[in-house]
């Protein structure tokens, strides 16, 4: 099958290079200026997607990564073509947070209270008459390093983070949410929907965000995530949540992944934000849970027909290893890791390839004409690993067993993804009757 990948920023880089190693025709077209050099030597890239519309045909199909997009995939459905990704109406309730939870509420769920500003200056009004814990939030699936959970009873610590904000760089305080604080376990449902029903299992995850263990430090895109599938149509995190959207997606005809983060407690259960798109790191995650071939399932989904994904029972982790400059983007070239080459340990075998889901990196030869994987990027985006196990310790014993044959200059990543759940939410989860 012929595929053609449009990414604003290769967040679904892996995806790509795997529908390719199913063995499908794949062009690559990278929105991003910054991220074209990405994928030398792995897929064929294209500098023009719209050149290549009669090349994927209508038989073939087009995947898009990211949110930004809707009215092309809208227009491209209208002409005919098998599209995956979302649509117009999924990215303004994913740009928009206030329009997200106003969706959420009309189809009965009970989003936590918050309010939208035009300026870091407007919210510090606001806080400074309002007294609380209070969590900051900006619109858009930008960078997340700008969010911060406050710790402080009357607030001031939030104030001063956003003094900070608007000191330091005001265009970027141009739209930000409070969001009242509530105490409690994060965790995601998602499923994909193919326009009328539901296609392939519940997906339950669990995001660690910030960039240091026990989560500490600032709030990233992601640094890993524990998840699990559950065929089970009775499930009652689905049956309270998402499992109340059909009706929406079936209006707006949505196709792809949608996913719904929540805080939940004892008693309730609070919709915080949606994902109206394929999730990262959760995208590279699923390529570890599945049995099903990518390019099948995809196909399916935009047709708009069902399918029945074959899955791996148990749990799955999959966990972020970066170098610097991440998580902060900087103009010094001697903190560039680009270039660099990505080294094995002499234990590391072919096989172990495919837990590694690769970000920004590239193909090569040496002076040996060998093969070599290499950093091709500067913002320390390198790649993620995965493992499956019957258990959350069997999952994590693999992956990180897997990330110690892997040698790269100045690498870190966080070694507790999935710990807490272990070692508390599992239990708390089920003494509420969550799972």
């Amino acid at each position: 099958m012929n595929i053609l990948f449009i990414s604003k920023d290769l967040a679904g880089a892996d995806l790509c290079y795997r529908l390719k190693q199913e063995g499908h025709n794949t062009r690559l077209f990278i929105d991003d200026k910054n991220q074209k050099r990405n994928l030398e030597g792995m897929v064929e890239k294209t500098t023009d997607w719209k050149k290549e519309l009669n090349w994927v045909s209508k038989k073939g199909l087009i995947v898009f990564d990211s949110i930004g997009y809707g009215k092309i995939q809208d227009e491209l459905r209208k002409e005919g073509y098998s599209v995956v990704g979302g649509n117009y109406k999924s990215d303004r309730i994913e740009n928009n947070r206030q329009e997200g939870h106003k969706i959420l509420s009309l189809c009965g769920m009970e989003p936590i209270p918050s309010m939208n500003f035009s300026s870091a200056k407007e919210a510090i009004k606001f806080l400074e008459k309002n007294r609380d814990y209070w969590v900051v939030k900006q619109n858009g699936h930008i960078y997340k390093g700008f969010n911060y959970v406050g710790q402080l009873k009357d607030g001031s610590d939030v104030i001063e983070v956003l003094k900070s904000y608007f000191r330091n760089n005001k265009k970027e305080c141009y739209s930000l949410d409070l969001q009242k604080k509530v105490e409690g376990i994060e965790i995601g449902v998602a499923r994909y929907f193919n326009g009328q029903d539901w296609v392939g299992p519940i997906e339950i995850n669990m995001e660690h965000k910030n960039l240091c263990n026990d989560n500490l430090g600032p709030k990233t895109d992601e640094m890993g995530t524990l998840m699990w599938y559950d065929d089970n149509e009775k499930n009652k995190l689905f049956q309270k949540t998402l499992a109340k959207l059909k009706p929406y997606l079936q209006s707006i005809n949505f196709k792809g992944d949608f996913d719904i983060d929540f805080i939940i407690n004892k008693n309730n259960i609070y919709p915080l934000e949606v994902t109206a798109r394929f999730g990262w790191p959760s995208m590279q995650l699923q390529s570890e849970i599945h049995d099903s071939p990518w390019g099948e399932f995809l196909k399916a989904v935009a047709d708009g027909q069902p399918y029945n994904l074959k899955f791996k029972k148990g749990f799955g982790i999959v966990v972020f290893v970066a170098t610097p400059p991440f998580p902060y983007a900087v103009k010094l070239r001697k903190y560039y890791p680009e270039g660099q080459k990505i080294f094995f340990k002499n234990n590391f075998a072919e096989k172990d390839l495919k837990h590694l889901h690769f970000e920004e990196i590239s193909l090569r030869k040496n002076k040996s004409k060998q093969k070599e994987y290499y950093i091709s990027s500067k913002t320390g985006y390198v790649l993620t690993v995965t493992g499956m196990g019957e258990t959350v310790a069997e999952a994590r014993e693999k992956t990180y067993k897997l990330i110690n044959k892997i040698v790269i200059p100045k690498m870190f990543y966080r070694t507790d993804i999935g710990l807490k759940f272990i070692q508390e939410d599992h239990a708390k989860l089920k003494k509420w009757g969550w799972i």
